[in-house]
């Protein structure tokens, strides 16, 4: 039987969507990566805002009118907070949620062997109250940068995010298993991991003597590992002491996701985001004098509840005394089970749309501004793409890199001198 898997959203669905793809092969399915037909689709679903939900209906439609003889599993997190909603799509066969989601393997494996056919359909979406962390691993992958899911679930319930519902509470990987994991794909040749959850610098909690700090230490000094990334953080997690182990560390790379979601005090209060813009400032500039050279990246929501012009301007002012490499901007998105949700003072769409677009704008230019201080440097590149004579890849800052060369530099670390720059992309050449 064969396979093929889609996915939708962040880097833990995608670490997910990877690890279902190996246990199906270790039970002898196919995987397909091309055009052609497969007995079987997979598509791991977000539900982050309301565009997300739409895009995963879409694409659940499409892969049933195209495929109508094939079984169809829909699993991840629209699965889980509207199971009844995904089961009621014509052509679905299996709709499974967040607590187990390799029980796609069995799924299929069952319908392989007993030679069955489409039949009503099956859901199995267990409630996430107590729900232990799945036991997932990767031993490959098919990127240069390969993802591990070291965490899943949120404890802090914003009140515009509906994450919490879907994933359920904190729960960690034991570090024993993700070590494994690092010194397994560094030994294939991986030469960058990132370290990613739900919410990432919530690791360990439900653990023993063990936090994201400690994990940290022990990933640093994995043989043969290449570069460490972490995926999204609150800024609360750069404490003195969680700055001072990074500063220590051998492989860490010089980027880090803040997730901010705005740069007004109040909006951030409503949002019950249990930080203030100065204590992020403050952790952003901690982070800067102990990793020279460190670059940020984040998220900023427009338009949330109550959002005023003064409150709007604040965020501009925010992302203009600290230049973001790139910010991902999203006008606010009301997700029924939120608390904001149900907030009186709604910002018409329009208007959230509008913020969003001035937002984007302003970036456009700080970010110009910013990489304009590049050009010159000689930087090193790890190049993740080679096509129509071009490679691109990453610098340790997450700087992306172009240069024009017929050389396959897939997975190989170049220096490059920094020429010039066309939007968020660098242009340079092998040094």
């Amino acid at each position: 039987m064969t396979f093929k898997i889609y996915t939708l959203g962040c880097k833990v669905n995608q670490y997910e969507s990877e690890a279902i793809a190996e246990a199906l092969e270790k039970e002898q399915f196919d995987k397909i990566t091309d055009e052609t037909p497969a007995d079987a689709y997979i598509i791991n679903t977000c539900t982050v805002t309301g565009e997300s939900d739409r895009k995963a209906r879409q694409l659940i439609r499409r892969v049933r009118g195209e495929h109508p003889g094939s079984f169809l599993i829909v699993t991840g997190c629209l699965s889980q907070t509207q199971q009844e909603s995904v089961a009621s799509i014509e052509g679905v066969d299996f709709v499974c949620g967040n607590r187990a989601k390799l029980d796609v393997v069995q799924f299929l494996k069952s319908r392989r062997d007993q030679k069955a056919c489409k039949g009503e359909t099956v859901v199995s979406v267990p409630e996430l109250t107590r729900a232990p962390f799945e036991k997932m691993q990767i031993r490959s992958f098919d990127r240069t940068r390969a993802y591990i899911k070291i965490e899943d679930g949120c404890n802090h319930y914003c009140t515009y995010c509906a994450i919490p519902y879907a994933r359920g509470h904190v729960r960690s990987k034991d570090p024993t298993d993700v070590l494994d994991e690092i010194r397994s794909l560094s030994s294939q040749g991986v030469p960058e991991v990132v370290l990613t959850g739900i919410e990432t610098g919530s690791y360990g909690q439900d653990l023993e003597d063990m936090d994201l700090g400690k994990l940290l230490r022990m990933a640093d000094s994995v043989e043969g590992v290449g570069r460490i990334r972490l995926g999204s953080l609150d800024p609360r997690t750069m404490t003195p002491e969680f700055v001072k182990i990074l500063s220590q560390m051998r492989h860490i790379a010089r980027h880090f996701h803040l997730s901010m979601q705005s740069g007004s005090d109040s909006v951030l209060s409503r949002m019950h985001r249990f930080y203030t813009v100065s204590q992020a400032e403050e952790a952003m500039q901690r982070v800067r004098e102990a990793l020279p050279g460190v670059l940020f990246t984040t998220d900023i929501i427009t338009g949330f509840p109550g959002e005023s012009d003064e409150d709007f301007r604040d965020t501009l002012d925010f992302v203009r005394r600290n230049p973001f490499l790139h910010i991902h901007i999203f006008p606010y998105s009301q997700r029924k089970m939120t608390k904001a949700a149900a907030y009186r003072d709604q910002v018409p769409v329009a208007l959230r749309r509008a913020r969003a677009l001035e937002l984007a704008n302003w970036q456009s230019g700080i970010v110009e501004a910013l990489l304009e201080g590049f050009i010159g440097q000689t930087v090193d590149v790890l190049f993740e793409t080679c096509e129509n004579g071009f490679a691109t890849g990453h610098t340790d800052n997450f700087i992306e890199v172009r240069v024009r060369t017929d050389e396959d530099l897939r997975a190989k670390t170049r220096k490059v001198r920094l020429m010039s720059h066309t939007g968020e992309t660098m242009e340079g050449v092998l040094f």
